[in-house]
């Protein structure tokens, strides 16, 4: 991320996160009856992205939490950092072991590896059904057209990914949003001084690769926020 803190405008990170959620709730989803949602959550593990990524430990939880009521999640937790260095961990049930294992991660400094978790994502979707994943990096220093082509597959294959980008990287924002739409998922730039904001996406994501359209708008009526002002959207798209 660039030296200084840039915060977004308040109007305009509503509207992104208004857009984001309306997008999420149109995307199409397959579970499996009386199965959990599958959903790999990504993270750039560099340097930069050390307070996010303490941040989103702190409340990667809550995606658990409401799925639960829909037969429950399982989230796979994948990062790259260093030179060269990727890693994923078992598909995993439990927020508290979720939580061990990003709170045992320490960012280090190297180039993102956006190529290595879409091409995972694509693996992992050929054994066995991925609902959705989730990516959450503030930079790209990759080729686009590379990447492109393994969003084109992963996207064939019905995995939408859903782009977090934090902060307000120009390039960052334009490789984002092709592999957002290449795979038929969503954009969706945010604040990292917000974190309820996160929190909300975060949980919307996750009520959706666990239950679809349908338990999202539940959650719209739960819950409120982001996802109240989405529900209202939905109903006068209707």
């Amino acid at each position: 991320m660039a030296g200084h803190d840039k915060k977004l405008p308040e109007k305009k990170a509503s509207k992104d996160v208004e857009a984001f959620l309306k997008k999420v709730a149109a995307t199409p989803v397959t579970t499996r009856p009386g199965g959990r949602g599958r959903l790999i959550f990504a993270l750039d593990a560099t340097a930069s992205r050390q307070p996010a990524w303490d941040q989103a430990a702190q409340i990667q939880g809550e995606m658990f939490v409401e799925t639960s009521s829909l037969g429950g999640l399982e989230i796979q937790l994948a990062f790259f950092r260093g030179f060269g260095e990727f890693k994923v961990s078992p598909w995993l049930s439990e927020a508290t072991e979720l939580l061990r294992r990003m709170t045992s991660v320490f960012c280090s400094a190297g180039e993102t590896q956006i190529g290595k978790v879409l091409k995972h994502a694509t693996n992992e979707s050929k054994k066995q059904r991925v609902n959705a994943l989730i990516y959450v990096g503030d930079s790209m220093e990759e080729d686009i057209d590379k990447l492109g082509k393994v969003a084109g597959e992963l996207g064939l294959l019905g995995v939408p990914a859903f782009m977090f980008h934090e902060g307000d990287d120009p390039i960052a924002e334009f490789g984002f949003k092709q592999i957002a739409k290449l795979t038929n998922g969503a954009y969706c730039q945010f604040d990292s001084s917000s974190p309820q904001v996160l929190k909300e996406l975060l949980s919307a994501v996750a009520v959706f690769a666990a239950g679809g359209r349908l338990a999202l708008e539940d959650l719209a009526k739960r819950r409120g926020g982001a996802a109240l002002q989405l529900a209202h959207q939905v109903n006068k798209g209707s």
